[in-house]
C-alpha cells in the first residue's frame, strides 16, 4: 500500500475510535499497533484495558502500552504509570509509576507532573521530598 493510502487508513482507523465505533478500530488500528505504530499502540491499550470493542484482555492493555511508552508516547507512558501505580493490570509497584510518570512528565504532561508532585509529596514510590513535589507543582502550574 502506498504512504498515501496507508495514511488514509491511518485516518479512517482513527475516525472510527473517536467515533467510538471500537470494535471496527480495534481491526483498523491493529495492523498500524504491530507496524509499530505508537498512537495505534496507545489506543489499543486503552481498547483492551476497557474492554471497548473488543474482550477486556490485561495482558494486551500492558503489552500495547508498554510498547507505545517505550517509544516515547508521553500519553503511553502516563498510562502504563497509572497501571503501576493502581495495580491495574500488573501488580502495583509505585516505583515503576514514578519512573513513566517522570518520563511522560518530562515531556511536558501536565496531569503526570501533577500525579508525579503528589507521588513526592506523599513518598508514594519515592523518598518523601516537599522540594520534589513542589518543583512539579510549579511545572504543572500549580
Amino acid at each position: 500500500m502506498s504512504d498515501e493510502g496507508q495514511a488514509v487508513e491511518f485516518a479512517s482507523a482513527m475516525a472510527a475510535f473517536e467515533a467510538k465505533h471500537f470494535s471496527r478500530a480495534v481491526q483498523l488500528l491493529s495492523p498500524f499497533a504491530e507496524e509499530g505504530n505508537a498512537e495505534a499502540q496507545h489506543r489499543l491499550a486503552i481498547m483492551y484495558q476497557n474492554g471497548l470493542g473488543v474482550a477486556r484482555n490485561d495482558e494486551n492493555a500492558v503489552k500495547w502500552m508498554r510498547a507505545a511508552a517505550e517509544q516515547g508516547h508521553a500519553l503511553a507512558q502516563h498510562g502504563l504509570g497509572f497501571m503501576y501505580m493502581e495495580g491495574e493490570c500488573v501488580e502495583k509497584d509505585p516505583a515503576e509509576a514514578v519512573k513513566w510518570f517522570r518520563l511522560a512528565a518530562e515531556q511536558g504532561l501536565a496531569g503526570s507532573q501533577t500525579t508525579l508532585a503528589m507521588m513526592y509529596e506523599q513518598g508514594n514510590g519515592v523518598e518523601k521530598d516537599e522540594e520534589e513535589a513542589k518543583k512539579w507543582y510549579a511545572r504543572a502550574g500549580f
